[in-house]
């Protein structure tokens, strides 16, 4: 799949959408999701072109994956959540539940997540 540059978070990247920013560094952007699933809920995105985790891991730089691993921890950190504990999700592609096809951490916490998956 290619990359779309008009996608949303392009777009916000691009200022041309205004988002409430809590973090951001060379290569990464940190902001509130505008429909948040749990009291905290911040999206973290590079700020590369990387439709997917599959596209990152392939073209991203060392930096790149250093400073978008770093930044869902300093993000959880500055939220409150470090101490009670809090999920980091990644969806991939149609199966994977993603929506918006440039690649984008969620930071969500601030309540009982529960378990994700049923045990088998």
């Amino acid at each position: 799949m290619s990359y779309d540059t008009n996608n949303i978070f392009a777009r916000i990247l691009r200022g041309e959408i205004p988002c409430t920013k809590v973090y951001e560094d060379d290569h990464v952007l940190a902001f509130n999701d505008i429909n948040p699933q749990a009291p905290v809920h911040i999206l973290v995105i590079p700020k590369g072109a990387y439709v997917s985790w599959t596209d990152f891991a392939a073209g991203a730089s060392d930096a790149e994956m250093a400073a978008l691993t770093r930044a869902a921890g300093r993000v959880a950190e500055a939220a409150g959540l470090a101490e009670g504990g809090y999920r980091v999700l990644c969806n991939t592609g149609a199966d994977g539940g993603q929506e918006v096809d440039h690649l984008h951490l969620h930071v969500i916490g601030g309540r009982p997540l529960g378990r994700m998956l049923p045990r088998a």
